[in-house]
């Protein structure tokens, strides 16, 4: 069964940047997509974006050009870069496998990102 643990969340200012990180262990094979979603509490999850193992990514609008993803094939781990950084951004930050159909099957529990302004 696949693990997935997030983390480098915190506690950062409007402009600046952080980096979060998602490990997978349990996985035999190289997880065919890896994402980020996040949700304010009370609100429903969003998509932020995703990268598949060619380095196919998608974002959402409200971060393109601000964040980036990335991963590590061998490690199974993937990365959230993220800069500029607002307010709006804060939520917790969710780490996600998909299967080869883009269905999801791991969830990591989440790292919370608060951005004062």
């Amino acid at each position: 069964q696949v693990q997935l643990v997030e983390s480098g969340g915190g506690l950062v200012q409007a402009g600046e940047s952080l980096r979060l990180s998602c490990a997978a262990s349990g996985s035999a094979f190289t997880i065919p997509t890896m994402g980020w979603s996040r949700q304010v509490p009370g609100n429903q999850r969003e998509f932020v974006a995703t990268m598949t193992t060619d380095g196919t990514t998608n974002y959402a609008d409200s971060v393109k050009g601000r964040f980036a993803i990335s991963r590590d094939n061998a490690k199974n781990t993937a990365y959230l870069q993220m800069t500029s950084l607002k307010s709006e951004d804060t939520a917790v930050y969710y780490c996600i496998a998909y299967d080869f159909s883009d269905n999801v099957y791991a969830r990591g529990q989440g790292t919370l990102v608060t951005v004062s302004s």
